[in-house]
């Protein structure tokens, strides 16, 4: 039966991480710090799981839970072509950038990475890089990184709550610390990264840089400061969405449920072109059907097959609702 399912995430101790996921999200995870964790994904370097066993071994068995869409299939193989992350930055995160499908294909073998960042908390002051404040050349940007001043040459945004963020391919990005997030991604985890502030891993040497090949991928032209886009909630008896991000890799709505005072619940249900990943950030609430019912709580990923059963909603909650 196309039932919900929770999912179980991987999680990263990475050393610019905090506490937040675990404090304000519920996760529980005996990790510190936590920087991340990788919601729905089958990505080998952190995969999800479904009571204990990992997500891509039940797609395996039931590939049409993925839906018709083309992206879900890579190399002849159905794939999970997503990847949803909760991030906590108690620090700043390198100066990064990610290659496109093409140059990852033929040089690393993997997909690219485009991703959108949803901001569900920030500090007063928090910042985020988004590319070069000018346009630079490549002889600039080596010349900066040696000399500790690539910082002067890039783009710092404000940010604040329920801010978004698309980062395509190609741009030159860091996120500010004070800042938590949800990132929606493509199923990558190739980053080329141009500046790490001599931070020192566990190991005692710096953490890799990449300069000669993210040269080679970033967009060294002047970057506009991104404008937040125009935003529309459509309210209906329950419950309002927005759209948040449609590009070719992924959809994003995001959902404001409210049933307190409705006696006719939400109806959902998906169709045979895509599976619904929803990620809760706010509250919490229950999806229910014939002889189903599942609860879910804030920072819970909720995995919704295809062509699933006729589902009702039910609770008070603020969903991410991702698709292909």
């Amino acid at each position: 039966m196309n039932t919900p399912f929770l999912l179980e995430p991987a999680a990263k101790d990475y050393l610019w991480g905090g506490s937040r996921l675990n404090d304000d999200f519920g996760k529980n995870i005996a990790l510190s710090p936590l920087a991340e964790t990788w919601e729905c994904s089958t990505h080998p370097d952190g995969e999800s799981r479904v009571n204990g066993e990992r997500l891509s071994l039940v797609l395996a068995r039931h590939p049409e839970w993925l839906g018709s869409h083309p992206l879900k299939t890579t190399g002849g193989k159905a794939e999970l072509p997503i990847l949803i992350k909760l991030i906590d930055a108690r620090q700043d995160l390198s100066v990064q950038v990610h290659p496109d499908d093409a140059y990852a294909l033929e040089q690393e073998g993997c997909l690219g990475k485009t991703e959108m960042w949803y901001v569900l908390a920030a500090k007063p002051g928090a910042k985020l890089v988004y590319g070069f404040d000018q346009t630079v050349t490549e002889a600039q940007v080596r010349r900066a990184i040696r000399d500790g001043k690539l910082d002067m040459l890039l783009n710092h945004v404000s940010v604040k709550k329920d801010d978004l963020f698309y980062i395509e391919a190609g741009t030159v990005h860091a996120l500010g610390a004070g800042c938590v997030i949800a990132e929606i991604q493509e199923s990558s985890n190739l980053t080329y990264r141009l500046c790490d502030y001599d931070r020192v891993g566990r190991d005692g040497r710096k953490r890799a840089l990449h300069i000669d090949k993210a040269l080679q991928v970033a967009r060294l032209q002047s970057s506009a400061v991104p404008r937040q886009p125009m935003r529309v909630l459509r309210y209906r008896g329950g419950w309002a969405s927005e759209l948040l991000t449609r590009c070719r890799y992924f959809q994003v709505e995001r959902v404001l449920l409210n049933t307190e005072i409705h006696r006719e619940l939400v109806r959902f249900q998906t169709d045979t072109n895509s599976f619904h990943a929803l990620l809760c950030v706010e509250g919490c609430g229950s999806f229910s059907g014939e002889g189903f019912m599942l609860n879910f709580f804030k920072g819970d990923c909720i995995f919704v097959p295809a062509d699933s059963i006729p589902l009702k909603l039910h609770g008070k909650a603020q969903l991410l609702d991702v698709s292909c």
